[in-house]
């Protein structure tokens, strides 16, 4: 019976790892590829019941509350095509639907900022949350005052966020995105807008301020420095994150999880899936997680982890599709938390895949409109889809080069209109300051035209 059981688990797994490989040939080829079910064959996280009633909760020691472990990031909600209309618009009714299911089954916090969404995720938050009682949802949104931060310009920004959320007290208050000391001197500190929050959070109309962190090392230490008692921070956490952030600027997270707990400050995750990488493995990485649990998917290992330190109070995660909303509240009903020799394994997949070429962009589209109409995070990410499948053709001398050859620049002109190719970057360099992970885009956009024009122009 016990040899019959292995024999099935290993069909399975099979089944499994060929089925991720044919959702990335696919993509290669130009199809558009079943995001919901990429690496995901046979996981007990997308059948049966979803809980409505087990979620994992933390407690803010700041203020008391209750937050779901998992949190609703609104940066990534569903568009759709206006009637009669080439434009595009937020598609309400979705967003309601999903506001609305995740309430049902516990989630409770939903996270924010002006610039999301075109600039309309808090309208769209403000309409779907104001159909449910206020003390069924914690809201977050942040002091985005990137371009102007003038004390007048802020404090606009600041109330206008009252008005588009359609509340009269913000739950979770974020200074948004630290880089560099000098950028938080000037964005929040010397034009005086940290005293203002704090006192509006003394007035009650902010209940637990913060701030969100890309950036240097120093920024982090400088605002931990500040005299005044953060309720809570934003960072970004996963495995590969932990220890093998590019310390030159995104600072290894053990550290930052380490210092808020010295400041006892709650952390809240963002990124636990690295923009989609963690939920769409290379094969080798993806074998190791499989013979831990075979049915386990890629981003149900990524949520455990990034769940598991304890001062973690939510770990948020942009959820577009019902399915993946559905797997990460049976990932978090209840957690199950990533044991020593599973972090081991987690560890290693962390180390194969920094050595790799992968650009580390999370398509958050702050970089985006190009002045020049590149679609910078479709280049990046087919470039990336072939990376981490180790199909991108390098060496011709390989059997398989014609194949990925071919694979490569199909895929790329099927995913990406030739008008928006890397090839029409001037190098103008206005989306380098934009980007929170720091990415060189010109150079990488360089980087990836030289590639692409000589794979066009190789003769056979």
């Amino acid at each position: 019976m016990e040899k019959e059981k292995k024999n099935i688990d290993r069909r399975n797994f099979l089944k499994t790892l060929g089925a991720g490989v044919a959702v990335t040939g696919g993509a290669l080829y130009g199809f558009t590829p079943d995001i919901k079910a990429a690496n995901t064959t046979s996981s007990s996280k997308l059948s049966g019941e979803v809980p409505t009633n087990k979620m994992t909760y933390r407690t803010n020691p700041h203020s008391g509350d209750h937050v779901s472990l998992l949190g609703y990031g609104c940066m990534r909600w569903p568009f759709r095509q206006k009637p009669g209309s080439k434009e595009e618009e937020p598609d309400q009714e979705t967003i309601n639907r999903l506001v609305d299911y995740a309430i049902e089954h516990g989630v409770n916090y939903f996270d924010t900022a002006p610039v999301y969404m075109r600039g309309l995720s808090e309208a769209c938050a403000g309409i779907a949350l104001k159909r449910h009682p206020r003390d069924k949802f914690l809201i977050a949104t942040k002091l985005s005052n990137m371009r102007d931060f003038s004390f007048e310009q802020s404090k606009e920004m600041y109330l206008q966020s009252f008005k588009n959320l359609q509340v009269d007290h913000i739950d979770y208050y974020l200074l948004h995105s630290l880089g560099s000391v000098e950028n938080c001197k000037k964005r929040f500190i010397d034009n005086g807008m940290v005293d203002f929050l704090v006192k509006e959070r003394k007035a009650g109309r902010i209940r637990n301020l913060g701030w969100s962190f890309h950036g240097e090392v120093e920024a982090f230490d400088y605002m931990l420095a500040q005299d005044i008692q953060w309720d809570f921070a934003q960072i970004q956490l996963n495995y590969i994150d932990w220890k093998n952030a590019d310390t030159s600027w995104n600072v290894n997270a053990e550290y930052l999880y380490d210092e808020l707990v010295k400041h006892n400050v709650p952390a809240v995750i963002m990124e636990p899936l690295l923009g989609g990488r963690l939920a769409n493995l290379p094969y080798h990485s993806l074998k190791l997680l499989k013979e831990m649990d075979i049915n386990a998917t890629p981003a149900e290992w990524a949520f455990r982890y990034a769940g598991t330190p304890e001062h973690v109070l939510t770990v948020l995660s942009g959820m577009v599709y019902m399915e993946h909303l559905q797997e990460n509240i049976r990932t978090y009903s209840p957690l199950e938390p990533v044991n020593a020799e599973e972090d081991k394994v987690l560890q290693k997949i962390a180390l194969q895949m920094k050595n790799s070429d992968f650009i580390p962009c999370t398509t958050c589209q702050y970089c985006m409109p190009c002045p020049y109409g590149i679609d910078i995070p479709s280049v990046f990410s087919h470039y990336n889809k072939c990376v981490n499948d180790n199909l991108l053709p390098k060496d011709a001398q390989d059997p398989n080069y014609r194949e990925a050859r071919r694979a490569f620049l199909v895929g790329y002109d099927r995913q990406v209109p030739k008008l928006r190719q890397a090839s029409h970057c001037i190098g103008c360099d206005v989306c380098r300051s934009k980007c929170p992970q720091r990415i060189n885009i010109p150079q990488e956009m360089s980087r990836i035209d030289v590639f692409t024009n000589k794979l066009r122009t190789e003769i056979y």
